[in-house]
């Protein structure tokens, strides 16, 4: 392992060594806690410490290979409704926002080091672009806002493209020795502009295809040539590749998935979270191996001096273009602690070419300084200050749960241990006799506990019932896969059956049986259906089954909206008739939301108009007999 090569396909033995320690260091990392990609940067760095290893990466490698499927992979699965709902701020910080980060970046450096300002702004560009991968892969962890999690990942989507759309214009005014303004915002335009619109086209005629085809590999295949043939058309029409892909993934993601099977659905899912884990995996290890430790102790003070001054310019941009959202305090921390940097700066530093008056190693340097402080420094220390700020917050009563819980886990593993080992002599019949029923009346009353805690919590009951049909769900599938390959079953009948399941796996409120069963104890003698907005399932659901009433729930969607609601059947004894209605007049707000343009759904569905939604859609039916499955 002396070389890397510089040339777009790496030595099949240089990806499997990666692949392993990739493997090995998310292996160490979750069980020690660690952020993984700082793991895998640690790696990297140990690795340099070889005095035999030699690396040169070409950054065509990590721009050409690597870039794409990450940034396709994270656009793909935003909705266009979260995304139109946060756009305003994440406009602002992916467009002036880098322009503000480039200039303060470029002062700061500039005068401190006393690299030349055109220089300087070459610097200030490429360091701009965050990458908060670890960031967003902690939230998703602890349960962070789901809203923190868009604007995050949305800024950082688009700041890539924009990043690299100005260093391209600074480093030309670097090699021509002149920049007009009017002239660069103009050449901004023809570039950002032309990659969107370009990964528009590019994702509406994937999507059209998609709907005239019925098989996932295909369709996968087709999605894959999207993600890098996005990139590639876009260098080559000298637009944004970043931001084609994003739009292109965007695109792809919404209105795609409309034309495919379930199972497609699933296919699709998994392929790319894991192509975004092994082009994640390959860019931090790169970034560990490419970085010289003894660059680092030449140039610490201009390292100093760009890790203060890039802290300081994601300050003024967070925090003065927050001021034009609604976001609390507490989240502008933590996009400002949460803007690291990764694949992209280290990709544009390594792309440098050698220019008279442009110094390479400082700039090299300093990238290499900044990208290592973002990652080791603010990677490790972000789930300390995402608790000390309390943006995740558990109540009382979940954390009661969950102690009780484990209590009966471990009572309930003590007493299988205890009988597995009388059964074999380790016990005599006498001893076991005796502990036996001790610890059964223990386990009983933890269960019991439990019970206690769940009834009064229905939302926790909800996600443990439905977290407990997902995984039934997939231990089907893997038994359908059996019998297909044992001979049980037909490929034609294990498609079909599969694909329910896998319907039922993507669909969100998907049971197609009642989940929860009347506790009234009275005879049920009214059925309900009552057609609500997904966004308040959750708190109607509650309020239900703390009045006792049997509840199941069904996917639907809504006609000219085409958003997802859910049939509520709700089967309660007649006095409860009003309680019940008051529920659902309590909790299915009204609310004003984005409706497509009827002229314009099929080519452009993100172009919408406001209108006001909400309430409940009530069906209310006497039946004579009632039973639950």
């Amino acid at each position: 392992m002396e070389n890397l090569t510089s040339g777009i396909i790496l030595p099949e033995e240089i990806i499997i060594i990666l692949l392993l320690l990739a493997s090995l260091v998310a292996i160490f990392a979750e069980r020690w806690r660690v952020p993984y990609t700082v793991g895998l940067v640690l790696i990297g760095l140990t690795l340099t410490l070889m005095p035999t290893l030699h690396v040169e990466i070409d950054p065509e490698i990590i721009l050409y290979l690597l870039v794409p499927p990450l940034i396709f992979e994270a656009a793909f699965h935003i909705r266009m409704e979260d995304l139109q709902r946060n756009w305003t701020l994440i406009a602002l910080l992916a467009v002036p926002g880098v322009i503000v980060n480039m200039l303060l970046v470029a002062g700061i450096v500039s005068w401190g080091a006393g690299i030349a300002f055109d220089a300087a702004l070459v610097f200030g560009a490429l360091i701009a672009a965050t990458d908060p991968v670890a960031v967003v892969a902690l939230f998703r962890k602890l349960g962070a806002p789901n809203r923190l999690q868009i604007i995050l990942e949305g800024e950082s989507l688009f700041n890539d493209g924009t990043a690299i759309v100005l260093f391209g214009l600074m480093l030309t005014a670097v090699r021509t020795d002149s920049f007009h303004i009017i002239d660069g915002l103009a050449g901004f335009l023809r570039v950002a502009g032309g990659g969107v619109m370009l990964g528009v086209v590019l994702g509406l005629v994937v999507s059209q295809l998609i709907r005239n085809v019925d098989n996932p590999m295909v369709e996968n295949t087709l999605i894959s040539v999207l993600a890098f043939g996005a990139y590639l058309m876009g260098e080559l029409l000298h637009v944004s590749g970043v931001l084609a892909v994003v739009a292109a993934g965007l695109v792809n993601g919404n209105v795609g998935p409309r034309g495919m099977s379930a199972t497609t659905r699933v296919v699709v899912a998994n392929f790319w979270e894991y192509a975004a884990f092994i082009a994640n995996s390959l860019v931090f290890l790169f970034i560990g191996l490419t970085i010289e430790i003894s660059l680092l102790i030449e140039n610490w003070q201009s390292i100093l001096l760009a890790i203060v001054g890039t802290l300081v310019a994601r300050a003024v941009g967070v925090y003065f273009f927050s001021l034009f959202s609604d976001i609390p305090w507490n989240w502008r921390h933590i996009l400002y602690w949460g803007g690291l940097r990764g694949a992209i700066p280290l990709a544009l530093v390594l792309s440098l070419p050698v220019i008279p008056g442009l110094p390479l190693e400082r700039l090299q340097a300093m990238a290499f300084g900044v990208v290592l402080f973002t990652l080791l420094v603010q990677g490790f220390s972000m789930e300390r200050l995402t608790k000390w700020l309390k943006l995740v917050h558990h109540s009382e009563r979940y954390n009661e749960y969950k102690r009780r819980h484990a209590r009966y886990v471990a009572a309930h593993n003590s007493h299988e241990y205890l009988q597995r080992l009388a059964q074999r002599g380790g016990l005599s019949p006498y001893t076991w006799s005796h502990i036996s029923p001790m610890l059964e009346r223990q386990r009983d009353a933890l269960r019991e506990a439990i019970a206690e805690v769940l009834k009064a919590n229905p939302t926790i009951e909800a996600d443990e019932l439905d977290y407990a049909r997902r995984e039934a769900l997939r231990v089907q599938r893997n038994v359908l896969l059996d019998l297909l390959h044992d001979g049980v079953i037909s490929e034609e009948t294990y498609t079909e059956l599969v694909g329910e399941i896998d319907h039922a796996l993507t669909t969100e409120d998907s049971a197609p049986f009642l989940l929860y069963g009347a506790q009234t104890g009275e005879k049920i003698d009214r059925l309900m259906l009552a057609i609500v907005q997904s966004k308040d399932v959750e708190a109607i659901t509650a309020a239900l089954l703390k009045l006792g009433v049997s509840l199941g729930r069904l996917p639907s969607k809504g006609d000219f909206l085409q958003i997802n609601n859910v049939t509520l059947l709700i089967g309660f004894p007649h006095p409860m008739e009003e309680r019940v209605l008051s529920v659902l007049r309590r909790h299915a707000r009204r609310r004003a939301m984005l409706a497509p343009n009827t002229t314009a759904t099929r080519a452009f569905p993100w172009r919408s108009k406001r209108v006001r939604v909400g309430g409940a859609v009530i069906f209310l039916l006497e039946v004579e007999e009632y039973h639950e499955l």
